[in-house]
């Protein structure tokens, strides 16, 4: 019998997230930094199609940056489909933990190897993107500009921007576990992704990317302002995704079953 590709509702959607965060803390430390190292080149691969389609456009422009956002979903199309552990995503392993199927401290080293990992794939990329030349021109250029208005944001700023990008970022990570198809698992990927690019939110794994990017174009972001950023950007998006999303779905679909 064929099974049924309708999507999943939500209340089984929050058992298999639930369930996902579980698999993902007992990964050994081999196989969960390589594919966190993974996630971060896939998610800078993003990040480098998202600059070169900025060049020679006005970034202040919605249709412009709606495009750059369409052409970014390509880094979390890869984490998905291909299969990698990225961090932000991994925020919606809260849920798991807050049920007692995960000990703190396996969540914790789960995120601090992801973190890891994903800045090494991230700033692998950029290296690469260096030396193919292509940052020596317009695309630099339009590298030192993203890399310069990030490290510009207030504190403040860039800790919102965090929240709530993550809040987007595991929305759409929510609605795959909803596909039961790649094609649909990439269409709902395609709008919240899109979304946050469009509106200027932060993703850190991102900027991780971004930041490298800049300097292998030659630009000078200050090391400390682009940590600074960093630090706000990462405790956004934790709080975004673990508290925005996490928490409020398992609230509303696993409180109940209590006992």
């Amino acid at each position: 019998m064929t099974e049924s590709l309708d999507a999943y509702k939500p209340a089984k959607i929050a058992q298999l997230v639930e369930e996902a965060g579980v698999a993902k803390a007992r990964l050994e430390f081999g196989p969960m930094l390589t594919l966190a190292i993974l996630a971060g080149a896939f998610i800078g691969l993003g990040g480098a199609a998202y600059t070169m389609t900025m060049t020679g456009l006005d970034p202040a422009i919605g249709p412009a940056r709606l495009l750059g956002g369409v052409v970014f979903c390509l880094g979390l199309i890869l984490v998905i489909v291909g299969g990698a552990e990225l961090f932000t995503g991994n925020a919606l392993m809260v849920m798991a933990a807050v049920d007692g199927k995960i000990a703190p401290a396996r969540l914790f080293r789960a995120w601090a190897i992801v973190y890891a990992g994903n800045l090494i794939g991230a700033a692998a990329l950029a290296f690469g993107m260096t030396l193919s030349g292509l940052l020596d021109g317009p695309m630099g250029e339009t590298a030192t500009r993203i890399a310069e208005a990030k490290t510009s944001l207030p504190p403040p700023e860039a800790f919102m921007r965090g929240i709530l990008c993550n809040a987007l970022v595991c929305l759409a990570i929510w609605l795959t576990f909803a596909a039961r198809t790649v094609a649909g698992k990439i269409l709902a990927i395609l709008w919240p992704i899109s979304a946050f690019v469009l509106l200027g939110f932060e993703h850190s794994v991102a900027n991780m990317y971004f930041f490298p990017q800049a300097w292998g174009a030659g630009a000078d972001p200050a090391l400390g302002a682009a940590l600074t950023n960093l630090v706000w950007v990462t405790l956004g998006n934790i709080v975004g995704g673990a508290g925005g999303v996490a928490l409020a779905y398992r609230f509303a679909y696993l409180a109940q079953h209590e006992t």
